[in-house]
């Protein structure tokens, strides 16, 4: 029998060495999942529960492993719901690609049944490439732009298929006009800015007195070559949110996340630096950088495309960040005065005896805090960490104090719900021998989570190890949104759409055969870790946490205060708990006794 386009296809993949295809089955690829049969499940179709959640895998698969992640679906619909989980790659810059199926050629155009203009669906989201494959003779072009595509590009990619050319027979392109042969394979070049260009930033670096770095997910790779300039500059590196894994946070000068959900340390290194070095970061927030007017510099990115549009950068160096820092070091003068420098590790120092103090407050029941906070230091060496988004996102960005091969990540810039257990699914094909924690709230595990672990329940014995934990913030509140509707809106709480029904997450974990734990005291919460992390198959920790625990920003305007008191004043059901937790949290960055230098408060 002669191989056909979904034989080809299959076979095309393997040779990009793509080991698993996230996705979900429907007739509009019945061809293709045929052809799945005769190849013998290579590569391995991994079924979700939901479409969206194969194209999360997939973005939790190439961002914890750096290679392509696939993940297929139906016509119609099943196309339509890959949407979310693309969109998260696109702003996140992932490679994916994602294979979806079309009514048949006779039937397109005809308003047939499930037939979606796919090409212009995918048009925004999958902008770097979209195609649609109508003749045999196209395959291994399509496939190999699109691969390739995505890795230069790091952005999703799609190819739509008719139903009724998966059964085509495969004939290659030709040596012939109109036709377009192709290759496998990519190697990647390393760019590096002008000589001229580096002594131009060397000298801006070598005049300040107050160096700020600003590192993120591009400088992944780059912790010796970051460290060299940090420490002949004196200067000190916060971390945007996807970069938080880029640098450990057991170096001294490393203040941690920016933003809203930032430390004080990094906040006060960009308010009071003189310079910036931006180093593979497109971190948005401006208002969590310098003031426009206060520092000269200086930005590393591998793209023009992404470069200068953040801050009045006085220089754009495009080019990798590692090779981009070795050529620059050798220009940098190491500052004698380290002030600064000392300043800064005071401030980190503090900031970390803070947070445990914070975290170490009584709550009714658990205080949310201590759920990251008894994790971070039973952190195993090897440990692959995904949040989601909401009130989880600001506690991973704040409490978990990452080691050197400690992997982590989020929806960074989509700031999606639902994304943390999916990504961990993912992530365990790309590193099955590790561990991998995912960090939710209620919400995002109701909306995505709960159907995803009959997923994990049916794959996870095929794991080297079998440590996938899950631990849900248990609060039957939309938390996050609710505390944004206090502090910006001024509003109190509106329970009709904030309050969540409950549910026994761990009994549903126990119910597929994985193991559930309920936790409702925080003086519980070190052993339930201690059991997950060194249990014989998955994990639910279910801890029933205080939602009035306040996600305090390292800069509260007095605005938002206002705001947050108004809404409390104006009926909120929680406004004593509110009060109450608030005051405690705040109340813990005044406290004497612990601080790195004894004379400040």
């Amino acid at each position: 029998m002669a191989d056909t386009v979904a034989d080809v296809l299959l076979s095309r993949l393997r040779e990009w060495n793509v080991g698993q295809v996230f996705g979900y089955p429907g007739d509009g690829i019945n061809g293709l999942l045929v052809a799945w049969g005769r190849a013998a499940d290579k590569p391995q179709f991994v079924q979700a529960r939901h479409e969206e959640m194969s194209a999360f895998e997939a973005v939790g698969y190439a961002k914890f492993s750096g290679q392509i992640g696939v993940c297929a679906a139906t016509s119609g619909p099943g196309a339509i719901h890959l949407l979310n989980g693309l969109y998260d790659a696109k702003l996140d810059h992932v490679p994916v690609l994602a294979i979806v199926g079309q009514t048949e050629r006779s039937a397109m155009g005809g308003s047939y049944q499930q037939e979606v203009d796919l090409l212009s669906l995918f048009k925004d989201v999958c902008s770097e490439y979209v195609q649609m494959c109508t003749v045999p003779e196209q395959l291994p072009n399509l496939v190999d732009r699109a691969i390739r595509i995505a890795l230069t590009e790091r952005a999703p990619t799609c190819l739509i298929f008719p139903s009724d050319v998966f059964d085509l027979p495969y004939t290659p392109p030709q040596h012939a006009f109109k036709q377009v042969p192709s290759s496998l394979g990519l190697t990647e070049p390393i760019l590096t800015p002008q000589p001229d260009a580096l002594r131009q930033a060397a000298d801006i670096l070598n005049a300040g007195t107050k160096v700020a770095l600003l590192v993120g997910q591009g400088a992944r790779g780059c912790v010796e070559e970051i460290s060299q300039v940090a420490d002949l500059l004196g200067a000190g590196a916060a971390k945007a949110l996807l970069g938080k894994d880029v640098l450990p946070d057991d170096l001294p000068w490393v203040t941690g996340s920016i933003g809203l959900l930032g430390t004080t340390a990094s906040y006060e290194l960009m308010m009071g630096c003189d310079t910036l070095l931006t180093i593979g970061s497109n971190f948005p927030y401006t208002q969590f950088l310098p003031k426009l007017d206060q520092a000269r510099a200086i930005q590393i990115d591998r793209s023009g495309k992404w470069i200068g549009m953040r801050y009045p950068y006085e220089l754009n160096l495009v080019g990798d960040a590692k090779t981009t820092l070795a050529a620059l070091i050798p220009l940098l003068q190491r500052k004698s005065d380290r002030s600064w420098r000392e300043e800064i590790e005071r401030k980190v120092a503090d900031w970390w005896s803070d947070t445990e103090r914070q975290a170490l407050t009584d709550a009714d029941p658990v205080n949310p805090m201590r759920i990251f906070h008894e994790l971070s230091s039973r952190l195993p060496a090897n440990a692959i960490v995904a949040s989601d988004s909401g009130s989880s996102a600001n506690w991973y960005a704040r409490h978990l104090r990452f080691r050197a091969d400690i992997r982590g990540s989020l929806s960074g810039t989509l700031a999606t719900m639902g994304p943390a257990v999916p990504y961990v699914i993912g992530a365990k094909w790309a590193h099955p021998n590790r561990p991998t924690i995912a960090l939710t709230g209620d919400g995002a595990m109701q909306m995505n989570g709960l159907a995803e672990l009959i997923t994990v329940a049916h794959y996870w014995q095929q794991w080297s190890d079998p440590r996938l934990i899950v631990a849900v913030l248990h609060n039957n509140d939309l938390n996050q949104v609710t505390w944004e509707m206090r502090s910006m809106e001024g509003s109190p709480k509106f329970v009709e759409s904030q309050a969540l029904p409950d549910v026994d997450y761990a009994a549903f974990a126990r119910s597929l055969g994985l193991n559930g734990i309920n936790i409702d005291s925080g003086d519980a919460l070190g052993d339930a870790w201690e059991q997950a992390l060194s249990a014989d198959r998955p994990t639910v920790l279910d801890v029933r946490c205080d939602p009035d625990v306040p996600p305090i920003p390292p800069h509260t305007t007095f605005e938002q205060a206002k705001a947050t008191a108004s809404a409390i004043l104006h009926g909120d059901e929680n406004a004593w708990g509110v009060v109450k937790e608030g005051i405690k949290q705040k109340a813990q960055q005044f406290l004497p006794g612990d601080k790195a230098d004894e004379g400040e408060s």
